[in-house]
């Protein structure tokens, strides 16, 4: 069976967290805005990267820090991801795992955005042989 997989997250302030990916370089390609200042659905994507975004429609908490991980999060290959970095600090991101080379010879860094979900972004491939 074939299958693709596309993330969905939503936020208490779904139009600020767009103004956040927008400035680490998503793209917008479809919004539908609600009443009050709400997004009631949104696609953005960065190359093959697609993500939906909405507002929350309930009281949702995210996982706090410990340590160097909320325990989850979303995976982003980058080719420069002292670039991606720079520019989730420069939007309002907090800096979890600085831009770094890891022992499997990749760089990887992680990053809080303003409400909290957790980012990393590096240049290794899931799902491909090495």
């Amino acid at each position: 069976m074939d299958a693709k997989l596309f993330a969905y997250l939503s936020y208490s302030d779904a139009p600020a967290a767009l103004d956040w990916l927008q400035a680490v370089g998503f793209d917008v390609i479809h919004r539908q805005d609600g009443a009050a200042g709400t997004v009631l659905h949104a696609e953005i994507c960065m190359g093959e990267a697609v993500l939906m975004v909405a507002s929350n429609d309930a009281d949702y908490r995210r996982p706090p820090l410990v340590g160097r991980s909320t325990g989850q999060g979303l995976y982003l290959l980058v080719e420069d991801v002292g670039a991606f970095h720079q520019k989730a600090l420069a939007a309002g991101g907090t800096s979890v795992i600085e831009p770094e080379d890891t022992p499997w010879g990749t760089r990887r860094c992680r990053v809080l955005d303003p409400q909290g979900q957790e980012w990393s972004a590096g240049t290794y491939e899931p799902g491909k042989d090495s």
